[in-house]
């Protein structure tokens, strides 16, 4: 039976990653951090005999402790401060914890392996942050990075870390160079789960309104049970590589909106979304699309969930989470 440590497991990624290792007969190990942590139930209700070990990606020590507790054959390092609005505010705790959290995660492997890194095959989850302004359309794996946020920054250091140890010490280190991917699991901090979330309240006459930033900007939207499948078969590989993960086409955050309320029955969403400045970035990033193919031709991989049916999940999930939590049934307008 294959083991496998996650970082993050409680976080989207780390949920549906863990089911689909689960699936694949894997013993799965995932990372907890603090005593008492209230996500703790909804990983060992997702993610069933899943073996949760405390440790922090500011701490060492307890890093070294996790990978000699669980042995494993597999690492996927998923823990990060992973809300970019959060990284301004929070910039130092950003580069701790997302940025330099991947050289301890690396350290620890490196440290129990005794200097050998080749019994471990190593994740490390990039960002299309790290391409910020970009330099190009789609961006590809050769696309030069210029991060516009902390946490586009941090994501940057921890992926030339990856690159770093493969080459000077021989890692099976890889990374995905993820573009946007939501779920119902999404944290409601996020642009698409504050739509999502929102338009269920509204539908349901639980608020009037929604407040958000800049209306014009442009992603790259997957869903992120395909994603976590993108993140294994990386691990599968004859050698390690770095891959973008995208659906190679772009949304507006305008069009997002209209998926949204149109799956409620509302097609004039206008009188109902306001935008406020506190809510733009300090440095906005504009359009990120990506580039797909190498992940494609080598890893076999193609994103099942369209943009439209994302949207409609998630607006689904909150509707149902927000009438049963409420008692009130949707009525459409």
């Amino acid at each position: 039976m294959p083991r496998a440590l996650i970082t993050g497991i409680t976080g989207q990624d780390g949920l549906y990653l863990g089911e689909l290792l689960t699936a694949k007969g894997y013993e799965v190990f995932g990372l907890v951090r603090g005593q008492s942590n209230p996500k703790v139930a909804v990983v060992e209700r997702v993610v069933p005999g899943v073996v949760l070990l405390e440790g922090d990606l500011t701490d060492l020590s307890s890093l070294i402790g996790a990978v000699e507790i669980s042995q494993p054959d597999e690492v996927y390092n998923l823990g990060a401060i992973s809300f970019v609005g959060l990284s301004w505010k929070q910039a130092e705790l950003t580069g701790e914890t997302t940025g330099m959290g991947v050289l301890r995660v690396l350290e620890a492997l490196r440290i129990a392996g005794g200097n050998d890194m080749s019994g471990v095959r190593f994740y490390q989850a990039s960002s299309s942050e790290m391409f910020g302004k970009v330099r190009e359309t789609p961006q590809r794996e050769s696309t030069p990075f210029h991060p516009r946020s902390p946490y586009g920054v941090a994501k940057t250091f921890g992926h030339y870390l990856t690159v770093n140890y493969r080459e000077s010490y021989g890692a099976f280190a890889c990374s995905g160079l993820l573009f946007n991917h939501e779920s119902p699991r999404r944290g409601i901090e996020f642009v698409t789960r504050k739509i999502s979330r929102a338009v269920a309240r509204i539908s349901l006459g639980l608020q009037d309104s929604l407040t958000l930033g800049n209306l014009e900007s442009r992603r790259d939207w997957g869903f992120a049970g395909d994603y976590v499948d993108a993140m294994w078969r990386m691990l599968q590989q004859d050698a390690p590589d770095d891959y973008v993960v995208a659906t190679g086409v772009t949304h507006s955050i305008r069009e997002l909106l209209d998926a949204a309320f149109g799956r409620v029955g509302i097609s004039d969403w206008s009188g109902l979304v306001k935008q406020d400045p506190r809510f733009f970035r300090p440095a906005e990033v504009d359009v990120l699309v990506g580039d797909p193919s190498k992940a494609r031709e080598v890893l076999g991989w193609v994103p099942r969930v369209g943009f439209e049916e994302l949207i409609a999940m998630m607006v689904d999930a909150d509707v149902a989470v927000e009438a049963e939590s409420t008692g009130k049934a949707l009525t459409i307008r």
